[in-house]
């Protein structure tokens, strides 16, 4: 199956288990999940403020494959990190300017990209392409993040930190609305059908109340002292925005007085969560300690 035929099959997933049929147009009736989900990515959260320096492509497809190698069927892949919340509010994209005026949006000189994208490309590597968008519009940056990007088959779709989202005036950042969820969704899945739109964070009335058509949740909370108090946070985690896809964050330093103590800390966790979670759809190892369970042959 060539990859297009690969993000057909994961969204007519993703439309499953929101209750639709692959070809769908209503909103989502919200049915209960049937609890056999079938794709999985596995791999890493990449940063540029997370890991320095920053490792080359080549290094970030070992981890995605090391990752999924893990868990039977999982495909290699991350979130990949293309905006940033400044202190003045507005977001800071790693690429130029297309030209114009963008509210809240700032543009990097030169694209920290492009060149790994490429590379995923050709190597079945497949990404999330994140932003934290303070008080960006939102649908601006998606955008111009597609806009940009689109064309690399290596794009999964898009996703929405939303501890982030309007975090200069709201504490944690501002609940995202159904109504807010439903137009973001279709506008990324207007530039290619299979993408999927993520939305992250730890509380889950931060997420959209009832609207999951298109949608995939990642759960990054830390600090959670056990691996049975994570897969406990998570479960409900993922009980609260059912029947959609669920994804989780880890590795913290924050946890690593009980996560340094398993025998394969990546798999353990790994396993543990699709073991109680069976919407299991993503598993990300963050980049602030990846290269210590990673280390790089450079």
């Amino acid at each position: 199956m060539n990859r297009r035929g690969v993000r057909l099959l994961l969204l007519c997933l993703v439309f499953t288990a929101a209750g639709l049929s692959c070809g769908d147009d209503g909103e989502p009736d919200n049915n209960e999940n049937d609890g056999d989900n079938h794709w999985l990515v596995a791999g890493f959260r990449a940063s540029r403020y997370g890991i320095e320096p920053f490792p080359n492509p080549v290094y970030w497809g070992e981890v995605s494959r090391e990752m999924a190698g893990r868990f039977a069927g999982a495909e290699p892949g991350g979130v990949w990190i293309v905006g940033v919340f400044l202190d003045d509010g507005s977001c800071e994209l790693n690429f130029p300017s297309p030209g114009g005026e963008y509210a809240k949006i700032a543009f990097g000189a030169t694209d920290q990209n492009e060149a790994y994208l490429n590379w995923f490309d050709k190597n079945d590597v497949r990404v999330w392409l994140q932003v934290e968008p303070g008080a960006a519009e939102v649908a601006t940056l998606i955008d111009l993040v597609l806009r940009r990007y689109g064309h690399h088959g290596s794009v999964a779709g898009i996703g929405i930190d939303v501890e982030w989202y309007r975090a200069d005036t709201v504490a944690d950042g501002q609940a995202v609305t159904d109504g807010e969820a439903a137009a973001w969704s279709e506008l990324v899945r207007g530039y290619d059908p299979s993408y999927t739109l993520f939305f992250k964070h730890w509380l889950p009335e931060k997420m959209p109340p009832q609207y999951r058509t298109g949608l995939f949740f990642i759960d990054d909370s830390m600090a959670l002292g056990s691996l049975a108090a994570l897969v406990e946070e998570f479960g409900t985690w993922s009980e609260a925005l059912a029947p959609a896809p669920v994804g989780f964050q880890f590795g913290y330093d924050e946890d690593r007085a009980w996560w340094g103590q398993l025998a394969d800390p990546p798999g353990d966790i790994g396993r543990a969560l699709r073991a109680a979670i069976d919407r299991t759809a993503g598993l990300f190892w963050v980049d602030f300690t990846i290269d210590e369970l990673f280390p790089s042959a450079d």
